[in-house]
């Protein structure tokens, strides 16, 4: 007998307290055990429609719901009594009678909406920036076939209802139909045309079709089964996606790249690679790397659950932050590096910059130049610096202002090698040099997550390690969320994803409300320094959610008042202190986030560059650290005008025409804090509020 869960049991699991948690996971270990006679009080749901349907008594009130056949024994659903014998009255365990997938279809008549979608739903609801009510659309889907209908996964027992829907009441339909079907009939309202669902033979296990497998899972032993219970929140780590998995299990000729806006699954897919290229390619090494040590943190915690009970492929995948890569291997070449800090960096220039005679620019724009251009390319003689296109960086210069420039950065060059000090871009270029020379490569496979911000050198790097070599690099990122790195030709270093760039569109994380008014911020489409686009235009969230609040305050106190009365509010919902979250631009910030935790008596943890959350205890943290993270509920506090974005980074610009790179970059930060919210999201100023807020808000009555 199969012993499987469903994601709506660790969905519903996750709503529950602690220690009801607790007793519900004993209760699912001994149902492991032995699930033909579990030795524990089952009882047959008499008024369920689908007469496998069993309740299992976990305390006094507590109820499991379960699905039991000769063949399978299925985790469904847990929760107070009532609710949960109400859940199963209302559903039933079908297979799709056109693509032969296993799905939960919801008894149409028992739902109330269903009697009238149009009539009970207002777009007002969804869509706040829309000021007006509309009645009488025309419905979306009244010419479709059944056998088109059926070809996305629409259950038969849905089809009228399917026809009358129109824009305004799709939301609401969407909730009560299998996540396959959903997800085409709102990609087919914005336009987008869907691929149907994959049809299997009928001799074929209904469970092992793609889209069963992400709400099914057959739980093969206690530890895998730990694992899904221990972690119910992270079910995309179980529970993949058709659409993720075939970017996952494809063989690529050269390096290959998804993207998508936040929410979209992209870390999951970057994880799932990583472990898929272990297991196909035993002999091999795999590195699964990012940016920073923050973010390879929370991927080293991701994986771990991921591949908990198969030990001996984490001897294989190594999970590190590039640079403590780079730094390993440096001293297996060269020795021990140093590396020269941000502090030593300045000192160098500004000790430089004084005995250049004719230099004319602010060392805010001299740290820029070296950093982003001369460094960050790693250019060694005046006629590279002289000839070098200055992407990225767009205040013209002189060839007599080159040179003054270049004066400075020869004498930091040589101030740099007469300490025996190197950067990291150095690092990176020298390890890139002598990559040809390896007998066998460092890495086999690399696999790289949020791969908008690594650097010019690190790319070098990885593209000569890895070579041309198929399957040789996998990126995943988002261009909207690039935050620390300038835009830079990816394809002049050698790493040329033009053909093998995917975007995902399926949004799993965040509620199509905050999903829909966090895109204001960014454009429908991004694109690179080498043409390659990112069409945001067609993402689509599978659920719904409170609209967003912003609102601004007139002073500090107002908004602290505020915003602890809306954490006081999520904790009467039953959300948990640990799934949420408070963002603030810059640490000068971080005294409104905790004045607001502490007047709603909320328990509270400020994370560290370490961004370990801790059940119990709500994260604050500033927007640079949330990067990674999700929570059911996020406040982003201290949105004023001057804070983000910052007064400081626009002061230390030198030419108007440099702006424009800080203005997206900040942007992009504000995007981040907001698509970390799964349901609720609260955004907050003093007044004046930012310039971005305008654009959150979205346009106003025509």
């Amino acid at each position: 007998m199969d012993f499987r869960i469903a994601d709506t049991f660790t969905d519903s699991l996750a709503r529950l307290t602690g220690d009801e948690q607790k007793l519900v996971k004993t209760t699912a270990f001994d149902l492991q055990m032995n699930p033909v006679n579990p030795g524990m009080s089952l009882h047959k749901l008499d008024k369920a429609r689908d007469k496998n349907f069993w309740s299992v008594r976990v305390s006094s009130d507590i109820r499991l719901i379960v699905h039991k056949t000769a063949s399978s024994f299925l985790l469904c659903y847990v929760d107070h009594h009532d609710r949960a014998y109400a859940w199963a009255e209302r559903r039933k365990l079908e297979t799709h009678p056109k693509t032969g997938a296993a799905q939960w279809v919801e008894i149409r008549e028992r739902i109330e909406e269903a009697t009238s979608f149009s009539a009970r739903f207002s777009l007002e609801e969804t869509m706040p920036q829309e000021s007006a009510q509309r009645v009488g659309k025309p419905p979306l889907f009244a010419q479709l076939s059944d056998d088109a209908l059926l070809g996305y996964g629409v259950p038969s027992a849905w089809l009228d209802e399917v026809r009358e829907v129109d824009e305004d009441s799709l939301l609401v339909l969407a909730d009560h139909l299998p996540g396959e079907a959903a997800e085409a009939l709102l990609e087919l309202a914005t336009g987008g045309t869907p691929k149907a669902a994959p049809v299997v033979a009928a001799n074929i296990d209904p469970f092992s079709h793609p889209d069963a497998l992400r709400r099914f899972r057959v739980m093969n032993d206690v530890e895998e089964l730990e694992r899904a219970l221990a972690y119910p929140w992270e079910k995309w780590t179980t529970f993949l996606h058709p659409a993720q998995r075939q970017w996952v299990e494809r063989d690529y000729s050269g390096p290959a790249r998804v993207s998508g806006s936040a929410g979209t699954g992209k870390t999951i897919v970057a994880l799932h690679r990583a472990t898929f290229l272990a297991r196909s390619d035993p002999g091999s090494r795999v590195l699964l790397t990012t940016f920073s040590d923050t973010l390879a943190n929370a991927l080293r915690t991701k994986l771990r659950r991921l591949i908990s009970n198969q030990p001996r492929l984490g001897e294989r995948l190594e999970v590190q932050a590039l640079n403590a890569v780079g730094e390993r291997l440096y001293e297996q070449h060269f020795g021990k590096p140093r590396i020269a800090t941000d502090d030593q960096i300045r000192k160098l220039l500004a000790m430089a910059s004084e005995k250049v005679d004719d230099l004319k620019f602010s060392q805010a724009f001299v740290l820029g130049e070296w950093r982003d251009l001369v460094d960050a390319w790693q250019l060694d003689s005046w006629e590279a610096y002289r000839d070098v296109k200055r992407l990225g960086r767009k205040t013209r210069l002189s060839e007599q202002q080159r040179a003054s420039l270049w004066a400075v950065f020869a004498a930091v060059k040589g101030g740099l090698a007469g300490q025996g000090l190197v950067t990291h871009a150095a690092l990176f270029s020298k390890l890139a040099a002598v990559q040809p020379e390896r007998r066998a490569p460092a890495f086999d496979h690399v696999v790289v997550d949020e791969a908008q911000d690594v650097s010019v050198a690190q790319l070098r790097f990885l593209a000569a390690a890895v070579g041309g070599r198929p399957n040789g690099l996998f990126f995943a990122g988002d261009l909207g969320q690039r935050i620390f790195q300038q835009p830079f030709s990816w394809k002049s270093l050698g790493v040329d994803i033009r053909g093998r760039s995917r975007t995902l569109h399926i949004n799993y994380r965040t509620s199509h409300q905050i999903r829909m008014q966090a895109d204001l911020l960014l454009g429908p489409e991004v694109s690179d320094v080498d043409g390659n686009i990112e069409d945001r235009r067609g993402t689509v969230s599978v659920f719904n959610g409170p609209a967003p609040a912003i609102r601004s305050f007139g002073n500090e106190e107002k908004e602290i008042a505020a915003v602890a009365d809306w954490l006081k509010a999520r904790l009467a919902e039953g959300i948990p202190p640990h799934e949420t979250g408070i963002f603030v631009r810059s640490n000068a910030e971080v005294g409104r986030a905790r004045s607001a935790a502490e007047a709603a008596a909320l328990p509270y943890r400020c994370l560290d560059e370490r961004v370990e959350t801790t059940t119990g205890f709500a994260s604050i943290c500033t927007m640079h650290l949330a990067k990674g993270l999700e929570f059911r509920a996020v406040v982003v506090m201290a949105c004023d005008d001057e804070v983000i974005p910052l007064q400081a980074r626009i002061e230390s610009i030198a030419d108007n025409a440099d702006l424009e790179e800080v203005y997206n970059t900040e942007r992009h930060l504000l995007y981040v804090a907001c698509t970390r919210a799964r349901d609720n999201l609260l955004v907050t100023s003093v007044e004046p509020g930012s310039e971005f807020l305008e654009d959150l808000n979205g346009p106003g009555p025509a």
